[in-house]
């Protein structure tokens, strides 16, 4: 079991706070313990991992791989903080090649198949919607025996010299995205899904005269598809294999603002703009149509080569 937080904090384990985020990124345990909502976020990642991992005496010889906590704020569209994510990553660069792992390789889509597909799906008529595997890689199963230490922070009181056995994989680990891939993978398959022979990361099922088409980037899904039912069913089976965030329609994604309409689907960088004015203080200057000065007379190169 793990061991509880820091009894200045503890009682604030378990507020309610579903309804708000921190808006600051912890700088390290200590800081990210002292608010409720980050420590609501650390907690729900402690689930996942004491689900998936057992507490043992670390056997002869062991090199317990160490873990730290990492802190990110998830922003939305509009570039407010929606959720505070906490993650426990193991120190991969103790790994030792053919000792904690073999094949590390797992295929992610280019941006340009990630167009390709909002232009498909604007072309059919269909909406794509998006997921969020919660604690995605600590769903791979993993083949090596690996020993990691206690989440800091959360060491236990009664069994500080124990070490973590691993079932599945952890953030950090060099195998673990092959291993999440590999899992996803073989779910889709047996579910009847059909696996693109160029893009190793697209999935289509075919069923009737309906089609729904499945695009994996890590651990966001995007999906959609001719008929609701279907796209509705296939958002229950993934919520029934794995836990799940439904975030509906697609709307922000590695970056892109997509909207989706009647008269197709308009995709642009609207809050990465302001990101970057804002970054170099320049959120306040007048915006222009013309990135160029519009009294600058331009002649013909007369001599230039000719272009097509």
């Amino acid at each position: 079991m793990i061991g509880d937080i820091h009894p200045s904090v503890n009682s604030l384990a378990f507020f309610s706070h579903s309804a708000y985020v921190a808006c600051f990124e912890p700088r390290d345990v200590s800081h990210a313990l002292s608010d409720p909502n980050w420590v609501n976020a650390m907690h729900e990642e402690l689930e996942n991992f004491e689900r998936n991992h057992d507490l043992v005496e670390p056997p002869p010889n062991c090199r317990p791989i160490g873990t730290k906590w990492v802190f990110k704020n998830k922003q939305g569209e509009d570039g407010m903080v929606v959720r505070n994510k906490a993650r426990l990553v193991a120190q991969g660069f103790c790994q030792k090649e053919g000792i904690d792992y073999e094949e590390t390789f797992a295929p992610v889509p280019r941006l340009e198949a990630i167009r390709i597909l909002l232009a498909f799906a604007a072309s059919k008529g269909f909406k794509l919607q998006q997921m969020d595997v919660k604690s995605a890689f600590l769903n791979g199963f993993i083949e090596e025996k690996i020993y990691v230490r206690q989440p800091p922070g959360f060491e236990s009181a009664r069994f500080s010299d124990r070490v973590y056995k691993l079932r599945k994989a952890l953030y950090g680990l060099k195998q673990t995205p092959r291993a999440w891939y590999a899992r996803l993978k073989t779910f889709l398959l047996k579910s009847g899904f059909v696996m693109g022979s160029v893009d190793k990361t697209l999935f289509l099922l075919s069923r009737g005269g309906d089609t729904l088409i499945v695009q994996i980037y890590v651990d966001d899904i995007i999906f959609g598809g001719s008929s609701h039912a279907l796209v509705s069913s296939f958002a229950e089976q993934m919520s029934r294999e794995f836990e799940m965030s439904l975030m509906g329609e697609l709307q922000f994604f590695l970056g892109l603002q997509i909207k989706q309409g009647l008269e197709g689907t308009f995709v642009h960088q609207a809050k990465y703009t302001r990101d970057i004015l804002k970054k170099f203080n320049m959120d306040d200057s007048k915006p222009m149509t013309t990135p160029m000065s519009t009294n600058t007379a331009l002649d013909a190169d007369e001599d230039g080569e000719a272009v097509d």
